[in-house]
């Protein structure tokens, strides 16, 4: 007779049963799988409880809320030559900021530079995005708090723009009505404003005031232009503070060697003279290319205001500080001294110590004789006044900055 019951001895079997084609699990092992679940839930539960009980859960970004006596900035364009310059600044003055960059012509390696230097929680933070997209510009605003906006972000070379204007128009003017935009909708109501000259097109007479009339030659100054008048009309029906900073040419870099300037390689044909000087005596191009020797000036080439880096953002700091609410600033920031280009080349030669080699061109598209500021208005109603005023020691600095970091901020710095 067959016993239908396991002897005691018996091993029990591992195995699972099949059921009508599914396994059938034994008691005591579903047992432990239940056993398993509930404890990893218990831990679960567990970890949502501690981390609720942290400080740091579910607290809001400190960019995202004001503080009393922080005033928090949005820097448009802060990966760019000058905008992270103004950056560096406002973080040494213990401002909070938030860089907007597309980073088409900014640096990364220059955001990099500034998160090192200020690692601290709240002070810095760097968003990638293009302020063309209205959408990504209205979400930024609504996840931060900003108190005002330094818009510096744009494309700045004259010759390009003769040769792309729709670019500039687009980048430059259009942009700026987004920002703007973005700043009604959100309740910014502080707004620095980064134009040029090239605004005032070839006046007249020098030195340029700022109640020269504005005639634009190229679409560079157009489109500063365009923009410039877009910020007025808006401001006409509105309490909003602001201050448009017409400056000139710009040279130099941080005298502590933390920032310069960086342009991209393709650009180098439309870049500034100071770039162009550089990159002959370091021997990347063979030689400087100076367009135009008939002029009517002193020695046939064009007379600009060169203005340190330096002193360009302190007067953009000074400007924040001295803004009026329903009041409109305007200021032309220069030395109030304009400089021949072959002043300049010399200057660039003895910085360096480099015999460049120089070739005289017909003149470039779109360029002017002679332009140079008249700094009266902004030293007298900001107590602002350029203190970097050596134009030799100023390529020296920059100079400095170009042997340290040879392929800009792709590589580590070298010593010089």
């Amino acid at each position: 007779m067959l016993s239908l019951t396991r002897t005691r001895n018996q091993a029990r079997s591992n195995r699972t049963l099949s059921l009508g084609g599914m396994d059938y699990v034994e008691p005591r092992k579903k047992s432990n799988l239940v056993v398993k679940i509930l404890m990893a839930a218990a831990l679960t539960a567990l970890c949502i409880i501690l981390l609720k009980q942290s400080p740091n859960f579910n607290t809001p970004s400190q960019f995202s809320h004001r503080e009393t006596g922080v005033t928090h900035v949005l820097v448009t364009g802060g990966a760019g030559y000058i905008g992270s310059h103004a950056a560096l600044r406002l973080l040494h003055d213990f401002y909070r900021v938030t860089i907007v960059d597309n980073l088409s012509r900014g640096n990364l390696g220059a955001i990099k530079v500034l998160q090192q230097l200020f690692p601290q929680p709240g002070r810095l933070q760097f968003i990638h995005a293009d302020l063309g997209d209205p959408k990504a510009v209205h979400k930024i605003f609504a996840e931060n708090a900003f108190d005002a906006v330094m818009h510096f972000a744009a494309v700045a070379y004259v010759g390009e723009s003769t040769l792309d204007p729709l670019k500039y128009y687009h980048n430059i003017t259009s942009n700026t009505l987004v920002v703007l935009e973005a700043m009604a909708t959100h309740g910014v109501k502080t707004l620095i404003y980064s134009s040029t000259c090239a605004t005032y097109g070839e006046p007249e007479k020098t030195p340029i005031t700022e109640q020269t009339p504005q005639l634009p030659i190229n679409p560079y100054g157009k489109a500063k232009k365009m923009a410039e008048d877009i910020i007025l009309d808006f401001h006409k029906n509105s309490d909003m503070a602001v201050m448009i900073l017409r400056y000139f040419n710009v040279i130099g870099s941080d005298p502590e060697g933390r920032l310069g300037e960086a342009p991209r390689p393709e650009l180098r044909e439309h870049g500034r003279i100071s770039s162009a000087c550089f990159d002959a005596a370091r021997g990347i191009i063979p030689g400087l290319k100076v367009r135009g020797t008939d002029y009517k000036t002193s020695d046939g080439t064009c007379i600009r205001d060169y203005i340190d880096v330096t002193d360009l953002v302190g007067a953009h700091v000074k400007a924040l500080e001295k803004v009026k609410t329903g009041h409109v600033g305007i200021y032309n920031v220069g030395t109030g001294r304009g400089r021949s280009v072959k002043e300049f080349v010399e200057a660039c030669k003895k910085a360096t110590g480099v015999p460049i080699k120089v070739d005289f061109l017909p003149r470039r598209p779109g360029d002017y004789a002679e332009v140079f500021s008249d700094s009266t208005k902004i030293r007298n109603e900001l107590n602002w006044s350029a203190k970097y005023t050596n134009l030799q020691e100023s390529l020296q600095i920059a100079w400095r900055w170009q042997k340290a970091h040879l392929n800009g901020y792709e590589t580590p710095q070298v010593k010089s």
